[in-house]
């Protein structure tokens, strides 16, 4: 198995990326996540999954471990499949999909184009345990996290400021600032705004 690829990056599009190694271009597919993450210079490092099936060999590339491990945990899955599995992690962040599973949010999974109701069940049927297990995460705080996001969103969507734009913001702050409650994240926020 390819477990990762270093080499001077030929070209960069938001599916997939060529890299030289040694004179041997790769070709690997990537999410959206991924294509963010990947810095505009000559020398990169992408974790990689190789898939092997009857007719191809499909090389898929991944900025983190974390992301990669992921990309593994949905393609086990029934019915999910790696054109899926790519476009969940494009959609959303693995951060997000992880949560979305441990929390068992069907409509966070729904969200995402190409899962339907069922198959957003089975996901979190088949992945909760395991994600909990992997990441050790703790659901209370998750919740509360989650529920001051969700009073500081609608909040500042009253105060008439684009939802998107504020979900984006109010997601730095909870990153930089896990433990913060519902006003500082407030007050955080607009000063970003």
């Amino acid at each position: 198995m390819i477990t990762h690829i270093q080499g001077k990056l030929v070209e960069k599009k938001p599916t997939d990326v060529v890299i030289d190694c040694n004179g041997i271009g790769y070709l690997l597919h990537i999410s959206l996540h991924t294509y963010a993450q990947i810095p505009d210079q000559e020398n990169l490092k992408l974790y990689t999954y190789l898939q092997v099936k009857e007719d191809s060999h499909t090389l898929f590339g991944f900025s983190s471990l974390a992301e990669r491990d992921m990309f593994k945990l949905l393609i086990s899955v029934s019915g999910i499949g790696a054109n899926i599995a790519r476009t969940m992690l494009s959609s959303l962040t693995p951060k997000q999909v992880r949560e979305g599973i441990a929390l068992g949010d069907v409509a966070l999974i729904q969200s995402i184009k190409g899962i339907g109701a069922k198959t957003a069940q089975r996901v979190i049927l088949d992945l909760k345990d395991k994600v909990l297990k992997i990441y050790d995460i703790d659901e209370v705080s998750i919740a509360k996290s989650n529920t001051s996001k969700d009073e500081a969103l609608s909040a500042l969507e009253v105060l008439g400021f684009n939802k998107k734009q504020a979900e984006r913001v109010i997601d730095k702050v909870i990153a930089t600032q896990p433990e913060a409650n519902v006003e500082a994240i407030i007050k955080q926020a607009l000063k970003n705004l």
